[in-house]
């Protein structure tokens, strides 16, 4: 039997059928982020052994199928935080309080569709590339990084809206064990060799960007740019070992 943590963990990012043993205290909320780069692994185990059955199926078809079914695996909740995202930033003109208040609109503009369709294209293309290539080390570290940049961006930038699990999160997340244990997973990432390097160099360059433009518009990040973070860094990632890999 797996941790609470664990649990609430592979309930939240994934749709995998996982009941908990009851309602979680706000500190094993705090600690399931723990989990989230395990549970990114996961999720490339899983997209992994979907390529293994497929097997000599052309790379086009694997890539709409893959992509298809890691949608899927998430139930699309970071694609969401992506789109509020992409609203709020274009609606917001510039404007904290404006912005905060577009990303509370379950609606979604004409902006977040373009921005949705057009990293999704990225996505399906660099993917077809990289399978064509035989290059199967992406499937694991797109999912792992993006889930590991979670935690990395509650430990190190202020939670700004009050309320909600992301608050939890942030307000309970273990900062003594985090470093280390994102520490840990980056070096085992490492032994996927130039992949691997390459895959951590392009996420850092997400993380950066995109936490640098929420402090500088919002003060810190929300459960939207969070999710918007794990898209991001999954795109650059797959784009990175597609070009340069």
């Amino acid at each position: 039997m797996l941790p609470q943590p664990a649990l609430i963990a592979l309930q939240f990012l994934t749709r995998l059928p996982v009941r908990l043993p009851g309602m979680p205290e706000p500190e094993q909320v705090g600690r399931s982020l723990l989990w989230y780069p395990a549970v990114g692994l996961l999720l490339g185990g899983l997209l992994l052994a979907l390529h293994g059955l497929l097997g000599a199926t052309p790379a086009l078809l694997q890539a709409a199928l893959l992509l298809a079914v890691w949608v899927g695996l998430s139930g699309g909740l970071h694609l969401d935080g992506l789109a509020d995202t992409a609203d709020a930033w274009v609606g917001g003109h510039g404007d904290r309080e404006r912005t905060l208040d577009i990303m509370k609109d379950p609606r979604s503009g004409p902006i977040a569709v373009v921005v949705l369709v057009l990293l999704l294209l990225l996505k399906f293309a660099a993917l077809a590339l990289l399978l064509e290539q035989g290059a199967w080390a992406c499937l694991l570290l797109a999912p792992w990084l993006g889930r590991a940049l979670l935690p990395l961006l509650l430990l190190t930038t202020p939670y700004v809206r009050a309320g909600g699990l992301g608050a939890a999160l942030a307000g309970h997340l273990p900062r003594e064990r985090l470093p280390q244990l994102l520490a840990l997973h980056g070096l085992a990432m490492l032994l996927l060799g130039w992949s691997g390097l390459l895959a951590l160099a392009a996420a850092a360059l997400a993380f950066w960007l995109l936490r640098r433009a929420c402090v500088a518009r919002l003060g810190g990040t929300t459960g939207d740019t969070a999710g918007a973070l794990v898209e991001l860094g999954e795109c650059a990632v797959l784009l990175a070992l597609a070009l340069f890999g």
